[in-house]
């Protein structure tokens, strides 16, 4: 991609486009680095950007006589794609791709890539682990915190780089290739964005939309749609599954995980030899391991690596015990799906503190799945009378509602007995009340560890 003397509108002025606007200017471009969001201030913008930056920073209202001027437009994950204003530079031949799409461009080396709705943060954080026991340069980067954009000028052909990417990445790909692709599973999620089912699973599936008969797709065999996905697509297909042997793939099978493949079978190790727990982790083992060992990563590295790992900060973390009381966030679990994992790993009786955010999720699944466990539920933010109404039509009454976060928690803690759980798994994003889930859990360990 050749960007010299060309004027480009970085549009979004979080971590990656901060990292696309300083990756752009290295490459000789003209770079205008806008957000609409009015409380940003230019100078701090101008700081995060670095001394002797010549990136123009906009805030507010774009003036429409910039738009005449831009020759492409580079979108942050956060930016929807139907907003009246980037309809406009489409509409005007401006050229748009997103900050996944870029990075890539300058990249080097091999792209491994992990998507589905949930797992992708624990998969890409072990897949990460394994790679930098097999290989001397390693990147991890993604919707996992690092953004792709702030590495990929440092890279050399050897670079493998392990990206966590999100549907919104993907919407805006155009030659991203991934080497080997997961996708681990597809459940209704961001639906205030993709607004229907289909184009949310359209944009998971653009992970694999540039493979080749050279490349493999990890898929989980006990996903209806990415079964089907499988039998459509161009690059070598592995499959994984928590529930039946797989005569070429990954499986679970009396408490061990093997791998099948081109005629060897072998086992990965015992579940109870892994530090992470339950069901959907051991997907996660098993989809990181087939991505690991189709690239070429020797078992014995897959193998010990998988057994050292501890997991990820915010999924269904221990944080301590008080008075008996045992203490997990999950903020991490920031849609109905996967906070129904968080209810599942319990084993005792259980508070739980949901509500946030609003992506026009469905709560009654969630709900349904406390099945006796969640004694009391503590509900907060702007989902929580939505949520209340849900759990009311599944007959579920033992819920109050919470003024603050700090109130949630603390309306938990006296819910509690010795003997009981507390666990953050909100159902929900942070986003009307934290900048991040990560934000969120920490004040959440934060409360607990000064109670």
């Amino acid at each position: 991609m050749d960007v010299k003397g060309k004027n480009v509108l970085v549009f979004g002025a979080g971590i990656s486009g901060i990292g696309a606007a300083g990756l752009l200017e290295t490459h000789g471009a003209s770079v205008i680095l806008y957000d609409g969001n009015q409380k940003l201030k230019e100078e701090s913008l101008q700081e995060k950007l670095g001394k002797g930056s010549k990136v123009r920073v906009v805030i507010g209202e774009l003036p429409c006589e910039t738009l005449d001027t831009l020759d492409m437009a580079v979108l942050s994950p956060g930016v929807p794609t139907d907003l009246p204003i980037v309809q406009e530079m489409k509409k005007t031949g401006v050229s748009i791709i997103g900050e996944i799409e870029l990075a890539y461009q300058f990249g080097k080396g091999d792209v491994l890539a992990i998507t589905g709705t949930n797992g992708k943060t624990t998969t890409t954080s072990l897949l990460g682990e394994i790679m930098k026991n097999a290989r001397e340069e390693v990147y991890v980067v993604g919707n996992i915190g690092n953004p792709y954009t702030k590495v990929a000028g440092e890279m050399t052909d050897q670079a493998v780089t392990v990206a966590e990417v999100s549907s919104f990445q993907l919407e805006t790909i155009c030659e991203f290739r991934p080497k080997v692709s997961a996708i681990l599973n597809i459940t209704p999620d961001h639906l205030n964005r993709h607004h229907t089912m289909e184009a949310y699973i359209q944009a998971k599936k653009n992970v694999a939309k540039n493979q080749t008969e050279e490349d493999y797709c990890i898929l989980n065999y006990e996903d209806k749609v990415t079964r089907e996905f499988g039998k459509n697509i161009r690059a070598k297909v592995l499959y994984f599954s928590s529930q039946r042997k797989l005569e070429e793939g990954i499986w679970l099978e009396d408490g061990g995980l093997f791998l099948s493949f081109g005629g060897n079978e072998e086992l990965i190790c015992h579940t109870d030899e892994l530090k992470i727990l339950g069901t959907h982790n051991f997907e996660n083992v098993m989809a990181a391991a087939g991505m690991a060992y189709v690239y070429g990563v020797p078992m014995e590295i897959i193998r010990d690596t998988v057994k050292s790992f501890g997991g990820v900060e915010h999924r269904i973390e221990y944080v301590t015990e008080k008075n008996g009381v045992a203490y997990y966030n999950d903020s991490k679990g920031t849609n109905p799906d996967a906070a129904i994992k968080g209810i599942q790993a319990m084993k005792r009786p259980t508070v739980l503190i949901g509500g946030g955010y609003d992506k026009d999720s469905e709560y009654t699944e969630w709900i349904e799945s406390f099945e006796g466990k969640v004694k009391k539920l503590i509900l907060l933010g702007e989902t929580k009378e939505k949520i209340a109404k849900d759990a009311e039509n599944c007959g579920f009454t033992d819920y109050l509602f919470a003024d603050s976060f700090e109130d949630a928690v603390h309306l938990a803690v006296a819910q509690a007995v010795p003997g009981d759980a507390v666990l953050l798994s909100p159902a929900c994003a942070s986003w009307d009340m934290f900048p991040s889930y990560e934000v969120r859990g920490d004040k959440f360990k934060e409360i607990v560890n000064s109670l």
